[in-house]
């Protein structure tokens, strides 16, 4: 970042490059929160099936009970814009902390909920309706949870540190996935399918719940970020609406960070979440398998979120996104070419794929700062939640048609914007972030 601007990202010039003691807690902390935050999100992907099951009349046909399933867990999709524009703006306006402590709180509590919920054999049709609410609620949080938590890490590490702090973050964040994937695989085989669809689904949840509002007592030892304080002191906090400002003055870096976002959700979605069923279908890969290429996919997409953010640091924004992302489109088609392979190869290919997917942590370096600090939470949050609503729910639409004809669709897919990363890298703003005028 130019030293001429005005409160940039990371620490003051005095503060020391290395992270210091309270950095770590803070990322720590802040880390923590994300993968919990994520994890009660995802974790109902992972149940969709006994949940359909359980939640829906038992003669309702199973494409229409899945098809409503799969529903509900969209609608978290689709209420992410509202919850992050609502949750930023107050956090442009009030403070970062604040708003960091309520989107958790949001994610927790409907969690908790959604594993005490009495199910449609109880309570007719408002056992539906109870888990439609929740999700709407949890969209609404995790829409302002991860631009937040952004922004708040972002703000307080040191400026020398800036992309292994955005990247750690991310990195846990997406831990919240593996974390899901595993517990999903422990509790259906600790329990027999008829005892998972009688009481075990819901331990999941009631974890997911508890650990989540832990994570919002142990997130009051944070601070508000240096970034915010400055603001406060100066009177320069938003003082409109900061998206009307964000529509009439920052509509590149909206524009900017939309497409990289478009970029992240088709790695996530495609390669992530929608690779093991792909492999099992399409593949007649064994669950276990399929499972456990995933979960070995998604460990190394988390350490690739660190690394990405580490080279940031050491090498620039350009070339780490040049690399990231064109590496990405290789091994994409080297993993989706070389299927069903061996149990190794799969392993393997697996897992090299997901560590080029890890590059989606500069998705956030280059967003945070492409905005200014009165309205970066804000801007932020606008354009990375109103990209994933459209992008995110349609990428599993696109995906399933397209497959009809090519089996080699989600290799394209993902090649495609994965290129589009490769050249939005030579974009200036990539580099250089928010210059004032």
């Amino acid at each position: 970042m130019s030293s001429s601007l005005p409160l940039p990202v990371g620490a003051s010039a005095e503060t020391s490059p290395s992270l210091s003691r309270k950095d770590v807690q803070t990322l720590g902390l802040s880390a923590l929160g994300g993968t919990l935050e994520f994890y009660d999100f995802v974790i109902y992907v992972f149940f969709a099936t006994v949940l359909g099951k359980l939640f829906f009349p038992v003669d309702m046909p199973d494409w229409l009970r899945q098809l409503q399933t799969f529903g509900i867990f969209a609608a978290g999709y689709l209420s992410r814009p509202l919850g992050g524009i609502i949750i930023a703006h107050f956090g442009d306006i009030l403070g970062r902390k604040r708003m960091f402590t309520l989107s958790i709180f949001m994610m927790a509590v409907p969690t908790l909920v959604i594993g005490l919920l009495p199910t449609y054999a109880s309570i007719g049709v408002a056992a539906p309706l109870l888990l439609l609410a929740m999700r709407v609620l949890q969209g609404a949080a995790i829409g302002g949870e991860m631009p937040g938590a952004w922004v708040f890490v972002a703000e307080h590490v040191p400026a020398k540190r800036y992309g292994f702090g955005v990247g750690a973050l991310t990195a846990g964040i997406t831990g919240g996935i593996l974390l899901g994937s595993l517990v999903a695989m422990a509790i259906n085989r600790h329990y027999s399918p008829a005892d998972v669809s009688d009481f075990a689904w819901r331990i999941p949840f009631i974890l997911g719940g508890v650990f989540g509002l832990i994570s919002v007592y142990l997130r009051r030892f944070l601070h508000e970020t240096p970034v915010f304080q400055e603001l406060a002191k100066r009177r320069t906090v938003a003082r409109e609406l900061p998206l009307k400002t964000i529509l009439r003055e920052h509509r590149a870096a909206c524009v900017l960070v939309a497409l990289l976002t478009w970029v992240l959700s088709a790695a996530v979605v495609v390669v992530v979440l929608m690779t093991p069923s792909y492999l099992q279908k399409v593949h007649g890969i064994a669950p276990t398998l399929a499972l456990e290429a995933n979960a070995v996919a998604t460990l190394m997409l988390t350490l690739g979120c660190v690394l990405a953010g580490w080279a940031n640091d050491r090498f620039g924004t350009r070339p780490v996104m040049l690399l990231g992302f064109g590496g990405l489109v290789l091994t994409s088609y080297l993993f989706y070419t070389g299927l069903p392979g061996t149990p190794t190869s799969l392993i393997w290919s697996y897992g090299l794929v997901g560590l080029f997917v890890g590059s989606i942590a500069m998705v956030p370096i280059v967003g945070v700062r492409a905005f200014p600090a009165a309205v970066r939470f804000s801007g932020l949050s606008f354009a990375y939640n109103m990209s994933y609503a459209i992008f995110g729910g349609l990428t599993p639409i696109i995906i399933t048609l397209w497959v009809q004809k090519d089996v080699l669709a989600p290799a394209h897919y993902v090649a495609a914007l994965a290129a589009m990363g490769f050249v939005l890298g030579l974009v200036p703003m990539s580099s250089r972030g928010y210059q004032k005028k």
